[in-house]
């Protein structure tokens, strides 16, 4: 019996711009919703940063 093998590592700089494109036009946000944005975009931070060093 065989197995798929995966796919190739998702590339945390992807990642990290998807991130940083939550951010584009936050001004245009009301402002209660900022404090979700910012805790969405650390999170997929965290996450893209612990990949890089295999944590």
């Amino acid at each position: 019996m065989s197995y798929p093998l995966p796919g190739p590592p998702p590339n945390p700089a992807d990642a990290i711009e998807g991130a940083l494109e939550r951010l584009d036009g936050l001004e245009n946000v009301p402002l209660e919703e900022h404090v979700g944005r910012f805790d969405a975009v650390h999170a997929t931070l965290t996450d893209a940063l612990s990949s890089i060093d295999k944590v």
